[in-house]
């Protein structure tokens, strides 16, 4: 045994094996150590106290699920080391192998996973001149792929999304860049082979059935493509099985969208608050009124990737501002909704078969309830782009025709197919019906012969069917009856008819579950061939449900929709900060106006003491034309938001001591990154520059990055500061 168990391990050195034996996952040697360590379980040994003693610790086969999310969300990855022959039947040692290796970023079960966040496995490779990122959900089958003429700039997109786990290149692991980069990332590194690129084209062009890549808008990608199938070997070997929910890669532009880097988004709080964990006290967290896990995630999405392409923009506007309009489209909308389960995940369980009766039920319920939702919104020129066409109705159609309305958990013991769709299930249904009423029989017949008025006829899986007779009427029992079981207060009988009976009713269930199992494999085999369809039905719905919250959003918070222009001026009047404006109890959060870009200057010099708001008006500021950008209205009276390519924050005072950095070296970096990437279209906001060392050293630090942004970069600009000696700017300026 311990020769098949290491076998198995040397296969998968970086995983902590689960391996199977009877009803429960075993852990040994170091592994067990690990297991023990974060899971609290009691470590024990095998050959205790002796000096070839081997650490072990295991859990129940039934309630694996649970430790292993614990591990994953550690940073571990589970092998899975099934028996995978009966081992009533084997001849010797029951056969194991690794029929799975879960890991953050491969997870098959939905249930495992944050409803509304993307599970996203992401990939980086390139060169000098050329760097490639991917991102790969494999609950979803979602795959992105963009490529940078720069290293820092993929490693801002590889952060930007919030990925699980990364996948790179096994000759960039010596760099000390990765170190910062991937901190609390799961990395894993693979041989450089794995990102050939010509690999890639010929993975791409297998899955979607291809000769060239030029219908799925990907032929210009070259690194990316690489990276590709780096995901989707990995995948593959970790998931034991090919991907056939995999979508149709998108390819996009960073520049399509507002770059926000790493600190821009810890400062605005976007998805992560400052401190603690959750959405509490984050922008998402107040904007998410979805009513779908799909709709969750693409908000989210659009949050971290707002655009700059007005047009675009626009039309999301546009369609916001029917639902705010339409008091009555709106509430339909949101209330239809309700009904709708995570038809994107139930697609990728139905692909890898492990969707159950009751994910296809509410697969089906999901689908009826869409027509009423639909079509009343089709009159609606403005949501026509959100609106689904196939509706998959032939979809809900086979699945209500064989499934019962309400199926039981297992799928193995029968309960699943409607009557009368198959005669042979349906007659063995009747016998098993009048399976019952014969054992009510036989036990008032035998009653009634016996006079033993608590005799009972039991079932159990082990001794079948059984009469049972408790003690105080053993000399009424006949002596036709034949002894099965002793038990402390009842002796157990059968009988020839019994017997006879037994072999009837039970062999008509078990061959009732048997083929009622079968349908359901067949009819969930044959739904795999409906993926494409459904995932763009939920791409739709999630669309959909983005812009019904965004409405709804603001109607409850009193919300105006922006003007948007490609002017670099930038004009809030009665501006809020979303998220502070609700946290506020005791008195009313007082509005500002703010004017920046045009004829009123670029660059705004912000002073007055602490806690006077500085910070909180720089903040509502970036997250207005954010919120403008990803197509939201915005906490104002008004606002014209000439478009932005980069929005930049600098606030607030933070170390990296761990990586050798003071808080000035910090500062520093950070400033250093925004005067290298900033543009004369960017929004740049920067608080207390030169805090980090001696006074008159701050100021001259302070008057030169101002001085740089407005008159060099020419971006627009907010610079709180404590050096009032900075406001002379302004009157050199006049």
């Amino acid at each position: 045994m311990f020769r098949q168990y290491l076998e198995l391990k040397s296969a998968h050195t970086d995983a902590l094996l689960f391996f199977r034996m009877g009803d429960f996952y075993e852990l040994f040697f170091e592994d067990a150590q690990v297991a023990a360590e974060a899971l609290d379980l009691t470590l024990t040994s095998r050959n205790k106290g002796k000096p070839d003693a081997v650490p072990m610790c295991g859990v129940p086969h039934h309630a694996a699920g649970g430790y292993i999310q614990s591990l994953i969300d550690a940073g571990h990855k589970v092998a899975i080391g099934e028996q995978v022959e009966d081992a009533r039947k084997a001849k010797g040692l029951v056969k194991r192998e690794v029929t799975r290796v879960i890991s953050p970023g491969v997870r098959l079960d939905p249930e495992s996973l944050a409803p509304r966040e993307n599970c996203w496995l992401v990939g980086l490779a390139g060169a000098a001149d050329k760097w490639g990122v991917a991102f790969l959900d494999v609950s979803t089958g979602e795959l992105r792929l963009t490529e940078l003429e720069e290293r820092d700039a993929a490693i801002e997109e590889m952060q930007r999304a919030g990925a699980a786990e990364a996948i790179l290149p096994r000759s960039l692991e010596d760099e000390p860049i990765w170190m910062d980069a991937l901190s609390g990332l799961a990395t894993t590194w693979v041989d450089d082979g794995s990102f050939d690129v010509e690999l890639g084209r010929q993975a791409c062009c297998r899955a979607f059935g291809v000769v060239d890549l030029s219908g799925l808008g990907c032929e210009d990608q070259s690194v990316s493509l690489g990276v590709v199938h780096a995901l989707l070997e990995y995948a593959r070997s970790n998931a034991g099985t090919e991907l056939p929910h995999l979508q149709v890669p998108r390819t996009y532009r960073v520049s399509g969208h507002v770059v926000l880097d790493e600190t821009t988004r810890r400062n605005l709080e976007l998805v992560r608050p400052l401190r603690g964990a959750g959405r509490k006290g984050t922008l998402l967290g107040l904007m998410d009124k979805t009513r779908t896990p799909m709709g969750g995630r693409l908000l989210r999405d659009w949050l971290l990737y707002p655009l700059v392409e007005r047009a675009r923009i626009q039309r999301r506007l546009d369609s916001v501002e029917t639902l705010v309009d339409t008091t009555g489209l709106r509430e339909a909308v949101r209330s239809g909704l309700r009904e709708v389960s995570d038809v994107e995940r139930i697609a990728g369980k139905l692909a890898q078969q492990t969707a159950s009766a009751r994910d296809l039920v509410a697969l089906r319920l999901s689908l009826e309830s869409l027509p009423g939702l639909v079509e009343p919104l089709r009159s609606h020129a403005s949501l026509k782009d959100a609106l689904p066409e196939d509706l998959c109705e032939d979809v809900a159609s086979e699945i209500g025709r064989w499934l019962v309305d309400e199926p039981p958990i297992q799928l193995m013991e029968g309960g699943l197919i409607r009557p009368g769709i198959d005669p042979d299930l349906d007659e063995l249904m009747r016998l098993c019906r009048e399976g019952k009423g014969a054992i009510a029989a036989i036990e008032d017949r035998e009653r009634d012969a016996t006079q033993i008025p608590s005799l009972k006829v039991r079932y159990n899986k082990v001794f079948g069917y059984f009469i049972e007779v408790t003690r105080a009427n053993l000399h009424k029992v006949p002596d036709s009856y034949m002894r099965k079981q002793t038990l402390t207060n009842a002796e157990r009988f059968v009988t020839p008819e019994l017997k006879e009976f037994e072999e009837k009713v039970l062999g008509a269930d078990e061959r009732r579950k048997s083929l009622e199992y079968h349908h359901f494999t067949e009819l969930r085999a044959a739904l795999v061939g409906h993926l494409p369809r459904l995932q763009e039905l939920a791409r739709s719905i999630a669309r959909l449900d983005v812009l019904g919250s965004l409405a709804q959003l603001a109607v409850e918070y009193r919300y105006v929709r922006p003007e948007l222009d490609l002017t670099q001026e930038l004009d809030i009047v009665g501006g809020r900060h979303p998220v502070v404006e609700r946290q506020v109890i005791d008195e009313d959060f007082v509005p500002n106006d703010l004017v920046l870009g045009g004829k009123d200057g670029r660059l705004v010099i912000l002073t007055g003491p602490n806690m006077s708001g500085k910070s909180t008006v720089m903040r509502q500021v970036a997250l207005i034309a954010l919120m403008a950008q990803m197509g939201s209205f915005v906490p104002a009276k008004t606002a014209r938001i000439g478009l932005c390519d980069r929005i930049f924050t600098r606030v607030g005072a933070s170390d990296d001591l761990s990586s050798g950095r003071s808080t000035f070296m910090v500062e520093m970096s950070e400033t250093a990154n925004i005067l290298r990437h900033a543009t004369d279209r960017s929004l740049v906001l920067l608080d207390e520059i030169g805090r980090g060392t001696s006074t008159y050293d701050g100021l001259a630090i302070a008057w030169s990055v101002a001085e740089s942004i407005c008159d060099d970069i020419r971006a627009r600009a907010i610079f709180a500061t404590h050096y009032h000696e900075l406001v002379e700017l302004s009157l050199q300026r006049d």
